[in-house]
């Protein structure tokens, strides 16, 4: 069943799309080996596994400004991809693919022993998460896909691919040629621009700013890749059993509420939600918001089992 939830804002904004609570509690994280690399992750509380699944531009830290609020209630699991600080894997290979994320977490999830899980993702995390629900379907009890970048799925529409092609050739494409001529700056200042809409880098604070160049390896890899965003069997969508909550931010870009239009459209146990007063980084600029929607769905989806 599709349903659409309206959220109000009920605290005080979040002032940076990439920056987290100055006051939220720091742990220093664990190492885990899987799959040929290192992850590092933190936990906090107790209970149902919760996994939380950080964007292109984020690290486990992202989190920040969910962690005390899901931890009453879940056993949290925020971990870093592959290439996000503060791991420290080999090269980037020619052959990346976010499929490789999707590996590294079925690896996380079995040496962790985790059952029924419940997984949180943001921008290129949620499409890590949808990716695994496909192939892992019985072992997601539900899950919270904030804007995932599935963009091939809208690219059989004229206003989908045109929209799908205005990115890659303003965005993911110049930030591909700075990343090759090693101006890493530009290419994290192109990127950051792109996913607002806005002149955002200039503005960001030299923490933020710092925060967002720890991760530079993670855009990296992904404007280098040659299939940066890989296809999803429609089929396969379409009969996922799998509890979903769509999250989209009120003033995120075109291309991000085309493809949340079309999942919504596509699945068959979905709900919506828009996160007012935020675009792309939703859970940290207007975190409350996006925690109140979190904490109720899957409060609907144990209701429901």
């Amino acid at each position: 069943m599709n349903v659409h939830i309206s959220v109000s804002l009920c605290a005080s904004l979040l002032v940076g799309m990439f920056v987290g609570t100055a006051s939220a509690q720091h742990a220093e994280p664990i190492r885990l080996h899987v799959n040929g690399v290192n992850l590092a992750y933190i936990e906090q509380g107790h209970g149902a596994p919760l996994i939380l699944l950080h964007g292109g531009i984020g690290d486990y830290s992202s989190w920040r400004p969910q962690l005390n609020a899901f931890s009453k209630h879940f056993r949290v699991i925020a971990y870093s991809r592959r290439f996000s600080f503060p791991n420290n894997n080999p090269s980037i290979p020619k052959n990346y693919s976010p499929w490789t994320d999707v590996q590294d977490l079925e690896a996380l999830i079995r040496k962790l022993n985790l059952h029924n899980v419940r997984i949180v993702g943001q921008s290129a995390g949620a499409f890590v998460a949808l990716a695994y629900a496909t192939q892992h379907p019985s072992v997601v009890r539900g899950m919270v896909l904030s804007e995932p970048p599935a963009h091939q799925l809208i690219r059989n529409t004229s206003e989908g691919n045109a929209a799908y092609e205005h990115f890659i050739s303003t965005v993911m494409a110049p930030a591909a040629d700075s990343f090759k001529r090693r101006d890493v700056q530009n290419a994290m200042a192109t990127f950051v621009n792109g996913m607002a809409a806005t002149n955002r880098y200039d503005s960001l604070s030299i923490e933020a700013r710092s925060e967002l160049m720890r991760n530079a390896r993670s855009i990296e890899a992904l404007a280098l890749s040659a299939d940066p965003f890989p296809a999803l069997d429609r089929n396969q969508l379409s009969r996922l059993p799998v509890a979903t909550l769509i999250v989209t931010g009120e003033s995120t870009i075109e291309i991000h509420k085309l493809v949340d239009k079309e999942l919504i459209r596509i699945l068959p146990n979905v709900k919506s939600v828009i996160i007012p007063h935020a675009g792309h980084g939703s859970p940290r600029e207007n975190s409350s918001a996006f925690n109140d929607a979190v904490l109720s769905f899957f409060g609907d989806v144990e209701t429901a089992n």
